[in-house]
């Protein structure tokens, strides 16, 4: 098993950006133009390590490798964006590592790029990249070429010599069970549970009580093993429940429009562990948009509208407006549900404005995450 975080720490030890990695401050994934940056690396990494896997590295600075972390990123769909777009594409996985200097709730991104000797091309034009384009890396560029090129086989020994030199060791796992439980939440509760004598999975939450069902809200769970976040939220809740071969997380949805004390199931995330020392991630999306009356929605949908405009022009909102602001999100987020085909859009176009009210931004960048694993489940 690798540890993670020190594969990353070996990574940026390795020179600069290569033809086998790549690193940036962080992904946006949310336009269109960000989508195709993205997708073009992959192209190219995958392209240029037919034989290694190859990685890309978010939350570093660019100039100096300064490690400042970026949010938690729990798209595990996000291989249906890359198979939506790239032919031949290769198997990709997104893990977040968490770093000791790091706020708990950032943790330093790392996109592993699986080995795949086929030529991946985009079958479908994005942003400025037209269809049938080929990307390689040559150093640290990512460079179009034609379909013909000659295949690189001379990063394997260098990569996989990292891999090796970032294996965990009983060492790194007891450092990190303790860290979690005696320093990170020890105010409450933690537990930890050992699947085939191998894997500690290590979580945490605070415990509460909602129509006969008890979730777990604040939730932090990691895999201590090879040091990554399983989960991470301040907002969204969860139940947990595990036996010897697995470990299941059900995410829950606070969803209403006046209030969240309705809870809707969001996805399965369940990790099954095998006696060979591999485990596997399974993803079920389970969400159901609630349904609700037109009429109202679309007063509600015009009041969203007004606030944002009330924004716009810099005006001072009264208590009952705020109180409604605090809402917009998922009430934008439940209106496009609905049918109101432009309320995700001017709900990502009031970002800049939604910025400054702290709670208020969690709640948009929640929103935008539920609408992307939606529309990622659907490709």
């Amino acid at each position: 098993m690798i540890n993670k975080r020190l594969l990353i720490k070996n990574l940026l030890a390795h020179n600069d950006e290569s033809s086998f990695y790549d690193k940036k401050r962080q992904l946006n994934l949310h336009t269109r133009e960000g989508k195709a940056k993205f997708l073009k690396h992959i192209c190219a990494l995958s392209n240029s390590n037919p034989a290694n896997n190859s990685y890309i590295v978010v939350g570093v600075e660019d100039h100096n490798n300064e490690i400042v972390g970026d949010d938690f990123f729990d798209d595990s769909h996000i291989q249906n964006l890359v198979n939506a777009f790239l032919e031949n594409p290769p198997k990709i996985q997104y893990e977040n590592v968490p770093f000791p200097n790091l706020p708990k709730d950032k943790v330093v991104g790392l996109v592993t790029i699986k080995a795949k000797s086929k030529t991946s091309y985009f079958k479908k034009g994005i942003h400025t990249i037209l269809a049938n384009s080929v990307f390689i890396r040559r150093g640290s560029n990512t460079v179009p070429v034609e379909n013909e090129f000659e295949k690189n086989h001379q990063n394997t020994e260098t990569v996989i010599g990292i891999e090796n030199n970032s294996r965990n060791s009983i060492k790194y796992t007891l450092d990190g069970v303790i860290d979690f439980m005696n320093l990170k939440h020890k105010d409450m509760a933690p537990e930890y549970n050992v699947f085939k004598e191998l894997f500690v999975i290590c979580w945490a939450g605070i415990p509460k009580k909602v129509r006969d069902t008890t979730y777990l809200s604040r939730v932090d769970i990691e895999l201590i093993n090879e040091q990554i976040k399983l989960f991470y939220s301040a907002q969204d809740v969860v139940t947990i429940s595990f036996d010897e071969e697995s470990f299941t997380i059900i995410e829950y949805v606070p969803l209403g429009l006046n209030d969240k004390t309705s809870f809707y199931p969001l996805e399965k995330q369940t990790i099954q562990f095998y006696e060979n020392g591999y485990y596997k991630i399974n993803m079920e999306m389970l969400f159901q948009p609630p349904k609700f009356n037109k009429k109202m929605l679309f007063h509600i949908y015009n009041t969203n509208l007004s606030l944002i405009r009330k924004l716009q022009n810099g005006l001072s909102l009264s208590e009952r407006e705020f109180k409604d602001l605090e809402n917009l999100p998922s009430t934008f987020m439940i209106c496009y549900l609905n049918g109101f085909e432009d309320a995700k859009q001017k709900l990502i176009d009031a970002k800049t404005l939604l910025k400054p009210f702290g709670q208020v931004y969690l709640s948009f960048k929640e929103a935008l995450r539920i609408l992307r694993k939606m529309k990622y489940d659907s490709q």
